[in-house]
């Protein structure tokens, strides 16, 4: 993976108290001041960060690299989508104030208005897409071949030949638990009652804050942020885009997460920021029992080869991300079917770590952690390899994959070297002792 060179979040209250200021690196004509170090530093070590060597070494070198992409993109005229840093800062707002629990105690924390740290964090996004476009331009269209890949292999040192984790492939039939109406009725009507509250005068944010159950925005009174039309779910967009009055409460939608009514706060261009109240209907035992002896039904089908595993998740599954698969699972960190063990959802990799290849599981429960929700699921081990030392015969695309990381990292590493034996570079002489990863930023005099 490209060593990820930017350096982002905002400064730990304080940090630049103490600091007494100044210029201890400087790459062409920009300046790296002490202060930036600290606090990066200090931000680190509040977020459980850790460097491999010393801070004062690593941090000043990161921020160095980070000049030499920004020359680079001013001779290029490189630019960026103004719209995809505005998505980016509203997104890292949204979650700094759920993890803060206000606007007001996240800027107590930062010790900076809402308006200044968005500021800053504009810059940092504007920056890290800079560097990725140009790297992307470093980069281009690297390819590899197979006669370079059985190279590669070949060159490999015995004990430097790498190994590849055990690997799954997993199938997976899902079946929502239907909610009892007696429960959904009931929901609707502590929605009713809230809304009547609201339109007499009570705060939807305080209501929000005490009874919503969406965790990630009850805490700030249900307010979600400036989001576009295609960040929510369809049913939720409509029906938020269509408000006008800030003063009028939406009525009672249903979306896969459950029942919400919506308050407009501010619409802005093709974004808006409202705030919602979510309640989720309970499954009781019944339907939850009834959902288990379905997949029972559905397993005992694809056991008698009545249908294919494939077949049965295209008729019945209620997985859309997965139905149209055959019910093949996708890995959302790198967009195949393998999984690791440990990347798997909790309770299939529970399952799946018992059984044998071609095994259906007995239905269970599971939750689904991105909408806090309850589904029974059966699944199938399609594949599963056990940790071992890389083959060019089962492990093609793997070894693929690591040359091709091997040969964008060396690009990068060439162009990093050859950038720096032509830039103007000064280091304090306190801060030169180090042992830095590109070593020519010292150079010895002629």
């Amino acid at each position: 993976m490209l060593t990820a060179l930017i350096l982002t979040g905002y400064q730990p209250a304080g940090a630049q108290d103490n600091v007494i200021d100044e210029v201890v690196w400087v790459v062409g004509d920009e300046p790296i001041l002490r202060s930036e170090v600290e606090n990066q530093r200090l931000q680190s070590q509040l977020e459980g960060i850790k460097f491999d060597g010393d801070p004062y070494c690593v941090i000043p070198e990161q921020l160095a690299i980070q000049k030499l992409y920004l020359h680079q993109a001013d001779l290029d005229s490189i630019d960026v989508d103004e719209s995809e840093i505005v998505t980016t800062v509203d997104r890292q707002l949204n979650r700094s104030i759920a993890f803060y629990g206000s606007k007001e105690k996240l800027e107590e924390y930062a010790r900076k208005p809402i308006s200044r740290l968005r500021e800053m964090w504009r810059e940092q996004a504007r920056v890290q897409n800079i560097m990725g476009e140009v790297q992307r331009n470093l980069i281009g269209d690297v390819k590899v071949t197979p006669a370079e890949i059985r190279q590669y292999y070949k060159s490999l040192p015995e004990d430097s030949i790498p190994t590849i984790p055990g690997e799954v492939e997993v199938e997976i039939i899902t079946v929502e638990p239907n909610y009892d109406q007696e429960e959904v009725e009931a929901i609707k009507e502590r929605l009713r009652g809230f809304t009547e509250r609201i339109n007499n005068g009570e705060s939807f944010a305080t209501l929000a804050l005490m009874y919503s159950e969406d965790r990630g925005t009850s805490r700030v009174g249900g307010e979600m942020g400036f989001v576009g039309k295609a960040e929510l779910v369809p049913e939720f967009a409509n029906v938020a885009f269509s408000l006008s009055d800030p003063k009028r409460v939406s009525k009672i939608v249903e979306t896969e997460y459950g029942f919400h009514i919506i308050q407009l706060i501010e619409k802005l261009g093709d974004r808006i920021n409202c705030r919602h109240i979510l309640l989720k209907p309970r499954i009781s035992a019944v339907e939850r029992n009834k959902a288990l002896q379905r997949l029972d039904s559905i397993a005992d089908l694809i056991r008698n080869q009545k249908l294919t595993f494939g077949e049965a998740a295209q008729y019945y599954s209620a997985d859309k991300d997965t139905r149209k698969n055959g019910g093949l699972m996708v890995n959302p960190q790198t967009l195949t079917s393998r999984f690791k063990l440990e990347e798997l959802p909790q309770d299939v990799g529970k399952a799946v770590y018992q059984m044998n290849v071609g095994e259906i599981s007995a239905p269970f429960t599971m939750r689904l952690e991105n909408k806090d929700k309850e589904i029974c699921a059966i699944i199938r081990v399609k594949t599963k390899t056990k940790p071992h030392k890389a083959s060019l015969t089962e492990d093609f695309q793997a070894l693929k994959d690591l040359l091709l990381e091997k040969k964008r990292n060396d690009i990068i590493d060439e162009w990093i070297k050859a950038k720096q034996a032509k830039t103007y570079i000064r280091i304090s002489e306190n801060w030169r002792n180090c042992t830095f990863k590109y070593p020519g930023w010292i150079r010895k005099a002629s």
